[in-house]
Order: structure tokens, then sequence, then C-alpha cells
């Protein structure tokens, strides 16, 4: 052949390799959502030459965005599930807060304690719609501690859901089922949780590996505030206590997995889904803090407890056919005691109820109820039908309770909620604020507090506030069709479900706040022009 044909060759033959490089990977048969509660990716970085599991898989050969925020203010375990997965704000999906979240009486729990549960007031769809709108048969199965934390990833829908009955066992509302299915029953029956009563939580490495200080007054409640951490024998106490060690993880993980091998998840042809959230994170953090030794610890074991999970789905299913994404809810604000000086115990911290209680006194003695002027996680919600009708003007009254709120050490923003939408263009946490508050929620003033400053009653490590501290997270993908890196460009919490529908090959059917990732994409999107379609059509 001269080097003419085959320069001609070659540049007829070059088209086809760049299309087959370019053909999208096989259809996944399971996608897997994974939420780490309280997660902040500043531990990946501090710790990964520790970790030697899933964390470890996932920073190796997933795509790290290392700068990925929740865009709006209510920074909670609720609104936290319910935008990841749904790629839209709690202003779209109405989880605004976790008091407002899944509660529902009339869906009781089938067994267990605690109150009934529902997603009753979440709005519009979930990536699993998106998913089964495609084929009517994909199924989910959604497992959590909490029952936010299990509810929420999936929307709506009407799948398995399960979270801890603080009992031992795994428990679902009446929203979902009548009866408990076999599996679960004789996941129950297996009594896992037992082996755990009387045993001492110690540290994973020696101590060497431990920078942090393992005995610090304020963490705890100045309780048990240095290892080794004992659960209790008492079986019922021991069991509800449970909840704050690093093996209800393990747990989580072992009633996931009976799960997708009784329910065949994931073994094709369609599109399953498996959400898993694993939240001793966050009960670690939040009694022992974010700078103590056990919450490195906690993040060392759920790395474990993530290698044993990832490997057993690679076991039981087709690796090639299995897309990850992680993220978290939120992230975690440190102790105050440990931003402040001084020995005050009430450093750091913004006592707001001499104002609310100031107001709603004035109210009852014009002959208004208390409960017409509601101050709840940082938002003054006013009943102007109320006020109206007893001639008072509400908007004097929250001037008046917006001025007197400024005053206080430590305040840092009172936000008009009329004036967010001017706001948002300029202002990070107005733009937050924005993205938190549906339109029909009466809610006149948010309240942002200093960045590192906690309520007064708050005596635990919190986080739901707009600052970063709390709205910064981990989001990674892994799979087919992802390309491994570290991307270091701002994105949105938004960002993540539409992304993963894509590597799932759906798209969405509805506006939607976030867009489609495609840095982190090896094949060009199919769903990039309707992302951007539909952050032209979004409210916010």
């Amino acid at each position: 052949m001269t080097s003419r044909a085959l320069a001609a060759a070659l540049a007829l033959a070059l088209p086809s390799i760049a299309a087959a490089q370019q053909k999208p990977p096989a259809k996944p048969t399971l996608v897997v959502q994974i939420t780490i509660d309280q997660l902040r990716p500043d531990y990946l970085d501090k710790w990964a030459p520790q970790f030697t599991g899933g964390l470890k898989r996932l920073l190796q050969q997933g795509a790290f965005f290392t700068q990925a925020y929740h865009e709006h203010a209510t920074t909670e375990t609720a609104p936290g599930h319910a935008t990841l997965w749904s790629g839209r704000t709690p202003a779209h999906t109405n989880i605004v807060i976790n008091d407002l979240g899944v509660a529902d009486a009339q869906m009781p729990l089938l067994l267990g304690r605690g109150g009934g549960a529902s997603p009753w007031r979440f709005r519009g769809s979930a990536l699993f719609d998106w998913i089964r709108a495609r084929d009517q048969f994909s199924r989910a199965l959604s497992v959590s501690r909490k029952d936010r934390g299990a509810i929420l990833p999936l929307g709506k829908a009407k799948q398995q859901v399960y979270w801890y009955g603080l009992d031992g066992r795994f428990t679902t509302s009446r929203y979902y089922a009548d009866t408990l299915p076999t599996w679960v029953q004789q996941f129950n029956a297996r009594d896992l949780g037992a082996q755990y009563l009387g045993k001492t939580w110690t540290p994973l490495l020696a101590d060497a590996a431990y920078p942090e200080k393992d005995s610090v007054a304020y963490e705890h409640e100045g309780k048990d505030i240095a290892f080794p951490h004992a659960l209790g024998t008492d079986r019922r106490r021991g069991l509800d206590s449970l909840t704050s060690f690093p093996w209800m993880d393990e747990f989580t993980v072992d009633m996931a997995l009976a799960g997708v091998q009784a329910m065949d998840l994931g073994k094709g042809p369609t599109t399953d889904v498996l959400a898993l959230s694993l939240s001793s994170t966050d009960a670690v953090g939040h009694a022992w803090g974010p700078d103590s030794k056990e919450l490195h610890d906690q993040v060392l074991r759920v790395d474990r407890a993530l290698g044993r999970f990832i490997d057993s789905l690679y076991t039981l299913r087709d690796s090639s056919r299995i897309v990850f994404a992680l993220g978290a809810d939120h992230g975690v604000t440190p102790y105050p005691e440990a931003a402040f000086p001084g020995a005050n115990p009430d450093r750091g911290r913004v006592d707001v109820r001499p104002v609310i209680d100031a107001a709603r006194s004035s109210l009852v003695a014009r002959g208004l109820e208390t409960d017409a002027l509601n101050y709840q996680d940082k938002m003054l919600m006013v009943d102007r039908r109320r006020f109206a009708a007893a001639g008072i003007d509400a908007d004097s009254t929250i001037e008046s309770v917006r001025a007197a709120l400024l005053k206080l050490p430590g305040m840092a923003a009172v936000y008009r909620v009329r004036d967010l939408p001017r706001l948002a263009a300029t202002d990070k946490i107005a733009r937050r604020w924005l993205n938190a508050l549906p339109a029909d929620m009466q809610v006149a003033l948010a309240v942002t507090f200093k960045e590192g400053y906690y309520v007064t009653t708050t005596r635990y490590a919190t986080h739901g506030m707009p600052h970063d501290l709390d709205a910064h997270i981990p989001v990674l993908f892994m799979g087919p069709g992802v390309k491994p890196g570290r991307y270091t460009m701002p994105i949105r919490s938004v960002d993540v479900a539409p992304t993963l529908a894509e590597l799932a090959q759906v798209m969405p059917f509805e506006v939607i706040d976030g867009r489609v990732l495609t840095q982190a994409l090896i094949s060009a999107p199919r769903t990039a022009g309707r992302a951007k379609d539909q952050m032209k059509g979004s409210r916010r």
C-alpha cells in the first residue's frame, strides 16, 4: 500500500475509532447512592493515607469533586438527603428542616420505637422516579439508621425502605407496607445488634496515628470523653445507644447487603437503585466534635465499612454494570469552645429567646395568641391572617424583632425574606436562604449567626448554618462512564442527581436545579442540553 493510500485509509478509520471510544458504556444494572451523614471533604484529604477500604477505592478510582456545596441555608439531614438525590433545592422539594421532614403520625411503624414517618411533605420527583419512568420493572432498596436518611433518597416512591427501630431491628412504616417481607423478618431474627452489647470501642490504629487530644473537657457534654468507650449490656438501653457507636454503620451495611441478595437487586436487565445512608459519623461528630480523636477513628471505620460494602457488591454483581455516587447531607462546625478563648460557658453562642419572648408577650397583651409568631431553626414565621384579624400590623412587629435580633452579639444578618431575590445575586448567604424556603412557607425573617456561633442551648457539636463549614461536602462518582480524577471547580449538591442520571442513561422529567457534571464523564452527555434548559426554567 502506498503512503497516500495508507493515509486515506487512516483518515477513514479514525472517525470510527473515535466514535467507538465515545460510545457510552452499557446501561448499569445497579445505581448506588451513598450518603455519609456529616462527612466533611477535608477529612478525605487529611486521613487519606490511613484509608484501606471504600473511601480509598473511591478516591483512587473515582471522580472526586473537592469544592461541592449545598446551596441552601438549612444544612440539616433531611434537606441534605432530599436535595442530593432529587437535583432540587429545599425551596422546591419542600424538605426544609428536620422537624418538617418525614414525621407522619398517620403512618406508624410496623415495629420498633419511634414516631410514624413517610415522605408526605416531599414535592416532585427523585432520581429513582426518573429511572423507573424508563423501565417500570426497576426496583429500589433504601437503608439507613435514620428514617429521613432512608426515606428521602427515594422521594415519594413506595419501594423497600427501612431504618433502625432502636430495638435491634430494622423497620418501616405503613406508607410502604402492612407487613415486613420475609427477608427482613429473617434478618431481624438473626439479632445481629446483640453482638455489640458490652463491646468496647477502642481506636482502630496505634495511638501515634492520631494527633488529636483524647481528653477534651467540653466533648460529649463532659462525660466519657476519652477512649475506651463501652456499650452497655442492658439490652433495651444498649440497642438504643448502638446508634452512637461506629458499629451501627456495620449493622446498616449488613442490612443493605442482605436486601441486595434477597431482592436479586442489580442482576439486570433493568436498572435498580440501592440507597445507603450511614449515620455514625454524624452521631460521633455531634458527641465529640469534628476535631476529636473519636471522629478521626470513626471516619477510618466508615472507610472499612464501605470497603466491605463495595467488595461485596462486586462479588455479588458484575462490577462493570455498577455506578456509585457518594455525597454528604451537611458538614459540621467545631465546638465554640475550640474557637473562642475564655472560660465563659456561653461563649460563641447566641441567645434569641429574650427577643422572641418579648415580642410574644407584647402580642399577647394585644389579644393575639403566641403561636401567631413562631421562631424555629433560625426562621421567624408569621401568620399574617391572624395578625390582620387582631388589627395588628405584622410588618411593624417583624421590623421590631429584626432590629432587636441584629443587636445580639454573634449575629451576622437578619434577612427580610422578601428581600432575598434582590440580594441573592451578590450575597451568597442570601442566595442559600432563597434556595431553602418554599414560596408558600410563611417565613418573614431568616436569621444567620456569624460563622462559628451556636444557639445558646446547644451543647453538642452541630451544623445547620448557611456557612461553608456546614455546607461544604465531598462528592464522588465511580463506575463505568466516570472519568477518574480530582476536580477542583465549584459545584453544587443539586448537580449530583442529574449527573448520576446521565450515567444511568435516563433524564429528569421535571425542571430541576442541577446540571450534569460533564467534566467527570467519559462520553459526551446525552442530557447536557436538557439540563441547560432545566436550569433556564428553574424558579431559583
